[in-house]
């Protein structure tokens, strides 16, 4: 018996034999023509050159695995985008909660006057978000930019006075009702929970009277602060679940 790692002439026939290696005879009988056979054994006797020129090979056959799976892989696919309309009164804290959103910078914040769009990214989705400002200058002009929403985000102070609250209770109506509006998701935020006056969510629902003026519509009502942007992440998630039920209904001719 030859040595571990050496060649023996037991196989017999003129085959090759080597201990401990998985490959049958006739296998490692590729020695005779000029192959050196690797096994568990360990490298055959062959030239120093052959060793070499089959550890560049091996090494080239690695790297170019690696490489395709590394540059060839197939693009993801491409989130889907929502148009969004964002409303609500002037200090709801609309502008605060996008620029969380968006990881910006909240320092020396104002209120918005005009517009202001946003492209917020999820992990499975993109919201262009278009925030209306909320003063009564600008609340008139509201109708004007909700051509092409596919849904919307109204943001209500939880710690408002009364008058601000029935204010925004009567432009929420409003925007249930609008024909451009009426058919869309919606999502109803009890923002600045982190105030000690703040109404809680089923406060302001009730108030709303949501199940009799949002019957049959597709909404959510939840309570957030920007002090905990995990729980205002969650609550955007649902939102991109109407959506996207949304948008695969079946059109209407």
């Amino acid at each position: 018996m030859g040595k571990p790692g050496r060649v023996s002439s037991l196989a017999g026939d003129g085959g090759l034999f080597i201990p401990g290696c998985s490959l049958d005879s006739e296998a490692c009988s590729a020695y005779q023509a000029g192959v050196v056979c690797l096994c568990g054994a360990g490298l055959l006797p062959g030239t120093m050159s052959e060793h070499i020129h089959l550890s560049l090979a091996l090494c080239r056959i690695g790297f170019y695995t690696c490489l395709r799976a590394l540059c060839c892989k197939a693009p993801p696919p491409p989130r889907p985008e929502f148009d969004v309309v964002c409303i609500g009164l002037t200090g709801t804290g609309k502008t605060h909660l996008l620029a969380r959103l968006c990881s910006e910078s909240t320092e020396g914040i104002v209120p918005t006057t005009g517009f202001n769009i946003k492209a917020v990214a999820f992990p499975n989705a993109i919201l262009n978000v278009k925030e209306l400002g909320g003063t009564d200058s600008i609340k008139k002009y509201w109708s004007r930019y909700y051509q092409g929403s596919q849904g919307v985000v109204f943001v209500v102070n939880s710690a408002c006075s009364q008058a601000e609250l029935e204010t925004s209770r009567a432009e929420l109506y409003s925007a249930l009702q609008h024909p451009q509006l009426c058919t869309l998701p919606f999502l109803i935020l009890a923002n600045q929970q982190d105030r000690p006056d703040a109404r809680s969510a089923h406060q302001i629902k009730k108030y709303f009277e949501l199940e009799t003026l949002a019957r049959g519509k597709s909404w959510i009502l939840e309570a957030c602060t920007t002090e905990n942007m995990e729980t205002v992440k969650l609550i955007f998630g649902q939102f991109i679940s109407l959506l996207e039920e949304k948008e695969q209904e079946p059109s209407r001719i």
